[in-house]
């Protein structure tokens, strides 16, 4: 198949656009019409800009309003056609591209539009061009790709061909079998488009809510199957209308557009086991077993404090690297590292986020496989100088700069803390009992969620869960996990529209994206809290508000809702299941620490969210809210 990118889907002049596409290593592009009209240049310029690049104007669009017009209005049309098919020759495009109408004015009936459709590929022949007809879902009298494909048929015309595009096909639930039957040469373009299920109607559901495959819920991979079984092997190609997109960078934008067909194509090839011309195959997602360690990017000063949060939380010393200037700390199966290095990654990302999470390390199955996949998925990778005898670990650049490692056991990377490190225990008196890394909290721009979104679940094996929404004193907060079916990994995304919200303020105070705050397991929630008390760590309080309404909606006997309310401990459950979670107060740069207790629960204690946020800011309120 021959991949391409709507010039609609990003944001920017055409001529940003079209640079933001060639550095995506597309090679087509379809050109919207009113990038054209606001070009600055004739589209014989547009075409001598888009062909210097490397790229060709498979498709002008959208052609609107064109089928059905009553006799006075269709000779217009026509002519309207004619100077479209004038602009597409400077242009060197032979594809225009047809949307049903959705004039009032417009006149219903097969026979209608496919005579009306006859006419119009007799004139786009005459100039060596071609005509697509698209169903749009809000089309007025055809908005079902099965009676666009039978106008088509009728209009029998070899210049006259069909458009499938997904959104328009899935948003409306369309049964897809009767793709299967349409001949592949008959079909001139395919658009993909997934978005998120919601209830809204199509016209602002498609212009304000399409994403990318994989970044939404649509059955993208049904579609391409019920594709494939046609043998189409013509032009498929990104049509993406999203407000998120047009507030981000178009070169990040177009380069998600690349990833997230390489996933979609490699993923079809896996499930019919067939291999696609110039498509190569994938390493397979990488199977994650959970983080074998978190940087953190300090310097002098701030290593001192943390240090003295981190043997407060029961870590101990347990290492030094051998040639730099970084520590290791450890409980459970917990890794801490603390980078004080004055030159190198570390030192420049302390520079510019302060104390900050800087790299986190993945158990994976195959780094090296993992490394490659991300490679092709036009990841950024990262590596630096090793001093002798050290080891290198395969990294990639992820959220706001930092970096992603992998490490497995099958190349001997997870050597690193016999290889890399001076080892030594110090006493553990102050182990406070956790055990695990439960889960990663990252905040980001809200323009920049999907992409992260789509980073993770095109690198690693993962699912997505639904969106939600989470009710800050500054504003609204999505919110989105992806994570592994046993919940080795976990990762929360969360991002927010409103800057006034701890997620915002945190990326101002970060000066970018970052890891927000971690949180740590433990087998008995009371007895580690016990041991912070008294290790010195001060936890977020709770209001007492909090505690009285818990009596009276949980099962629990007063008893137990007072031991909540002296270990500031929020608390949930599911059935049988059972949350516990507690907060470290806001560390230096808005970072903290949670510590939870799981007893057979999946979720992350959502209805505790508005609690825990307003606590927080009663303790860090922002000037803006303290005027209201």
């Amino acid at each position: 198949m021959q991949t391409a990118i709507a010039t609609v889907c990003l944001s920017g002049t055409l001529t940003e656009k079209v640079e933001a596409i060639a550095n995506a290593q597309f090679k087509g592009i379809e050109l919207f019409e009113n990038d054209l009209l606001s070009f600055n240049g004739t589209p014989a310029d547009a075409r001598r800009m888009i062909e210097d690049l490397g790229l060709r104007t498979i498709t002008f669009q959208p052609f609107r309003d064109f089928e059905g017009m009553p006799e006075l209005q269709r000779s217009k049309v026509f002519a309207r056609a004619e100077r479209k098919f004038d602009v597409m020759g400077e242009l060197g495009c032979d594809l225009l591209m047809v949307c049903s109408n959705v004039s009032p004015d417009s006149l219903g009936g097969i026979e209608r539009a496919a005579a009306d459709f006859h006419e119009l590929g007799e004139r786009a022949a005459r100039r060596g061009l071609r005509v697509a007809f698209e169903a749009l879902s809000w089309g007025r009298h055809i908005h079902d790709y099965r009676d666009a494909w039978e106008v088509v048929r009728r209009a029998n015309h070899p210049a006259v061909g069909l458009v499938l595009d997904s959104f328009h096909i899935l948003a409306r639930g369309t049964d897809l079998s009767a793709i299967r039957s349409i001949p592949p040469d008959r079909i001139f373009l395919v658009q993909m488009a997934d978005a998120p299920k919601l209830d809204m109607d199509y016209l602002s559901w498609s212009r304000h809510s399409r994403c990318f495959p994989g970044q939404g819920e649509f059955p993208i991979d049904d579609f391409m199957l019920a594709l494939h079984a046609t043998a189409f092997d013509g032009l498929l190609s990104l049509e993406i209308f999203n407000d998120r997109f047009r507030a981000g960078s178009a070169r990040s934008v177009a380069v998600d557009g690349q990833r997230s067909l390489i996933v979609m194509l490699d993923e079809l090839r896996r499930r019919t086991g067939e291999a696609l011309p110039s498509h190569p195959e994938l390493p397979p997602k990488a199977a994650c077993s959970g983080i074998e360690f978190v940087e953190f990017a300090v310097d002098e000063r701030g290593a001192v404090s943390f240090e003295q949060t981190l043997r407060g939380l029961g870590f101990r010393q347990a290492g030094v690297h051998r040639s730099k200037a970084v520590t290791r700390w450890r409980q459970g199966d917990i890794n801490i590292v603390l980078n004080s290095e004055k030159e190198g990654f570390a030192h420049s990302f302390n520079i510019t986020h302060g104390t900050s999470v800087c790299a986190l390390a993945l158990r994976v199955d195959d780094a090296p496989g993992t490394a490659d996949r991300a490679v092709t998925l036009l990841d950024q990778p990262f590596q630096q100088p090793v001093g002798p005898g050290e080891m290198t670990i395969p990294a990639v650049r992820g959220l706001g700069g930092s970096l992603l490692y992998f490490i497995d056991h099958q190349t001997g990377l997870d050597r690193l803390w016999d290889v890399d490190f001076e080892s030594f225990e110090e006493d553990g008196a102050n182990d406070a009992g956790l055990l695990t890394i439960d889960h990663v909290s990252q905040s980001m721009h809200y323009e920049e969620m999907l992409t992260w979104l789509l980073f993770y679940t095109s690198l690693l094996d993962v699912r997505k869960t639904p969106v939600q929404t989470v009710i800050d004193p500054g504003g609204v907060v999505q919110s989105q996990v992806v994570e592994t079916r046993d919940g080795s990994l976990r990762l929360v995304l969360n991002a927010s529209q409103s800057r006034q919200t701890l997620s915002s303020r945190f990326l101002n105070e970060l000066f970018g994206s970052g890891v927000q705050h971690i949180a740590l397991a433990t087998g008995d929630i009371f007895a580690t809290v016990e041991r912070l008390k008294v290790n010195g760590i001060e936890l977020l309080p709770i209001p007492e508000n909090y505690y009285d309404d818990l009596e009276v909606r949980a099962d629990l006997s007063a008893d137990e809702v007072e031991r909540l309310r002296a270990g500031n401990i929020l608390y949930d459950s599911e059935g049988n299941t059972e949350y516990y979670q507690v907060y470290t107060k806001t560390l230096e740069g808005g970072f903290f620490f949670e510590i939870v207790e799981r007893r057979n629960y999946t979720g992350f204690g959502a209805v505790n969210a508005p609690i825990r946020l307003a606590a927080q800011t009663r303790l860090t309120p922002h000037p803006t809210l303290q005027e209201i």
